[in-house]
């Protein structure tokens, strides 16, 4: 589907059922890519939806449980970290939206999606760029995305307290790169991107297994 004009594509959609749909996680180097879909309630308005990036986290979390109790409807979904090594980030990506709204239990007509891609889905798709910060629907599943997403890392940073996941959740900042060196890479890792796919290569170069240690 063609990107079109925010202009174009927020016009009243008069009958039409409109969910929001975008991604959380796409650049980090651990743990899955997810994916939010929302239908906001229009009697129900929410003050100060906006991309999920320009909020604290104590906002996010506030926003994210006020979706869930006032939109119509709303559901999350996610694609494993196997599934971005097979499929590519970008695939798993639309997917996992795909999966999102598939598990809307509401039927939407129409989904406005961030970004310049939409999923192959059943139902007619707007790609809007930068729609997180232009749509509130958009807004608000950028939100869920991203809050179900962190709890995900802080349930990781738990099974490996080693990576400091609760600090980086899984972006490829200093601290990770020096924890992956130091630790090796886990289950939860994303074997296809470069850094932890050259880590793998420089273990198995030197005898060493992927978790840094010796294979003998």
């Amino acid at each position: 589907m063609k990107k079109k004009d925010v202009s174009l594509s927020l016009f009243d959609h008069a009958g039409e059922v409109i969910c929001g749909v975008d991604e959380a996680g796409r650049g980090p180097l651990a743990g899955a890519v997810f994916a939010a879909a929302v239908i906001l309630d229009p009697f129900k308005p929410i003050a100060g939806l906006r991309d999920s990036k320009k909020l604290t986290e104590a906002r996010r979390e506030a926003l994210a449980e006020q979706i869930k109790a006032d939109a119509l409807a709303w559901a999350i979904a996610c694609c494993t970290e196997a599934e971005i090594d097979e499929i590519n980030i970008l695939q798993a990506s639309l997917l996992a939206m795909r999966r999102a709204v598939e598990a809307l239990k509401v039927q939407p007509t129409l989904a406005l999606v961030d970004g310049n891609r939409c999923p192959v889905m059943p139902l007619r798709s707007e790609a809007i760029v930068k729609g997180d910060d232009k749509v509130p629907a958009i807004s608000a599943a950028s939100i869920l995305a991203k809050t179900a997403r962190d709890a995900s890392m802080l349930a990781l940073h738990r099974q490996y307290p080693d990576y400091a996941f609760d600090r980086h959740k899984g972006y490829p900042t200093a601290l990770h790169l020096e924890r992956l060196r130091l630790h090796g890479v886990t289950p939860v890792h994303r074997k296809s991107y470069a850094p932890v796919r050259a880590l793998i290569d420089a273990c198995e170069e030197t005898g060493m297994g992927r978790d840094g240690k010796g294979t003998t």
